[in-house]
C-alpha cells in the first residue's frame, strides 16, 4: 500500500451540527457504522430505543435540538462514522472534537470504551436536563470584538462566550431572556447573529452546576490515556496523560468555551494534513476551509457527509461512497 500524501485527522461536530435525517442513509448500507449505531443504542438500554425512534422516524418525540437528543446522536454518529472509517484503513495521526464531539474522539481512542460512553453520555442528559431555557448565537466578529459586548447584567446571569470557531466566527451561550436581549443589542450595535440549533445553553458559567453533576456521572467509568493522539478545545494542545485519566477534565468542558480555532491552528502549524469531518453537515470543515494552511493547498478538507437541504437525507449515501473514492486518491489507494 502507498504511503498516504498527508496524515488524517478526524474533526467531530458537536451541538448546532444535527439535523432531521443526519446519516440514516448509511444506517443499513454500511456494516461498520450501523453495528455501532446499533451497539450504541443497546447500551443505553431504553432510551437507547427512544433515540433510535427519534433519530429515524419523520416526527420525533423529542426534538432533536433538545439536548438530551443531539448531544447522544452527535456523539453515536461521530463515533460510528470513526469506526466506519477505521474499517477501512485509515489511520488517523489525530483527532479533534467540538464539544461533544471530544467525547466521541476520546471514545475512538480508547479513553473509555463504548459502554463508558453510554453511561457518560446518560448522565449528560440527565445533567443538562437540569438547566432552563437558553441557547447559543453565532456571530460574525472576532471574540475580542464580542466580548466588550456582554454588558455586567448578562455576565451576572451566566452569558459568555461559548466558542471561538474562527477569527471572525465566535459563539456566546446563555440563559434565556437575556439571551435573546443580548441577540437584540447586538443587532442594534451592527453585528449579526444567528441561533445554533440548540435549546440549552452550552459552555458558558450558566451550566456550571450541569458539569458538576456531569462528573459524577464518571464515577466507575474506567479512563486511559489515548491510543491516537487527541488536540484539546480546552487548550489547544494535545490531552496529556494526566488529562485524559481526569473525570474533571472531560467534565469541565460542558462549561468551558471550545476554542476550536486554536486547536485547529495549532494541530495546523505541526504539519500537512487531510482533514475529515466525521459527522453531518459541514459546521467543522466549513470554518477549516478558511485556515490559511488549507486555503494554500498544504492541507485538504474533506466532508463525506452533505450538509442539510429542506430536512432531507437524500445524497447521503452517495455523498459518502464519492468522499471515500476521493480519500482513497488523498490518502493512498486501499484506504
Amino acid at each position: 500500500m502507498p504511503e498516504p500524501s498527508r496524515p488524517v485527522v478526524l474533526l467531530f461536530p458537536g451541538q448546532g451540527a444535527q439535523h432531521p435525517g443526519m446519516a440514516v442513509e448509511l444506517y443499513g448500507a454500511e456494516p461498520e457504522f450501523t453495528a455501532a449505531m446499533d451497539e450504541f443504542f443497546a447500551l443505553m438500554g431504553e432510551e437507547g430505543g427512544r433515540l433510535r425512534a427519534d433519530w429515524l422516524g419523520d416526527d420525533p418525540q423529542v426534538p432533536l435540538d433538545d439536548a438530551s437528543r443531539a448531544q447522544p446522536l452527535l456523539f453515536a454518529i461521530g463515533y460510528a462514522l470513526g469506526t466506519a472509517l477505521l474499517a477501512r484503513g485509515v489511520r488517523p495521526a489525530a483527532l479533534l472534537g467540538h464539544s461533544v464531539g471530544e467525547l466521541a474522539a476520546a471514545c475512538l481512542a480508547g479513553v473509555f470504551d463504548l459502554a463508558g460512553a453510554a453511561r457518560l453520555m446518560a448522565a449528560r442528559s440527565r445533567a443538562m436536563a437540569t438547566t432552563g431555557a437558553g441557547g447559543m448565537l453565532a456571530a460574525g466578529v472576532a471574540a475580542d470584538d464580542l466580548e466588550p459586548r456582554i454588558g455586567a447584567p448578562y455576565r451576572a446571569a451566566g452569558v459568555a462566550v461559548a466558542a471561538i470557531n474562527g477569527p471572525r466566527n465566535t459563539v456566546v451561550a446563555g440563559p434565556e431572556p437575556w439571551l435573546s436581549e443580548l441577540a437584540g443589542e447586538l443587532a442594534a450595535g451592527g453585528v449579526t447573529t444567528r441561533r445554533v440549533p440548540s435549546r440549552q445553553a452550552f459552555h458558558c458559567p450558566a451550566v456550571l452546576g450541569a458539569a458538576e453533576l456531569f462528573a459524577a456521572g464518571f464515577a466507575g467509568v474506567p479512563l486511559a490515556p489515548p491510543r491516537v493522539p487527541i488536540r484539546s478545545t480546552a487548550t489547544g494542545l494535545p490531552v496529556t496523560r494526566a488529562q485524559a485519566l481526569s473525570p474533571g477534565f472531560w467534565a469541565g468542558q460542558l462549561a468551558r468555551p471550545v476554542l476550536f480555532w486554536a486547536a485547529l491552528d495549532g494541530l495546523l502549524a505541526d504539519g500537512d494534513y487531510t482533514l475529515v469531518e466525521a459527522g453531518p453537515g459541514r459546521s467543522l470543515s466549513m470554518p477549516a476551509r478558511r485556515h490559511a494552511a488549507v486555503r494554500s493547498g498544504r492541507s485538504t478538507v474533506l466532508a463525506p457527509l452533505p450538509a442539510p437541504g429542506n430536512g432531507v437525507a437524500d445524497g447521503t449515501l452517495a455523498g459518502w461512497k464519492a468522499a471515500m473514492e476521493e480519500m482513497d486518491v488523498l490518502v493512498g489507494e486501499g484506504v
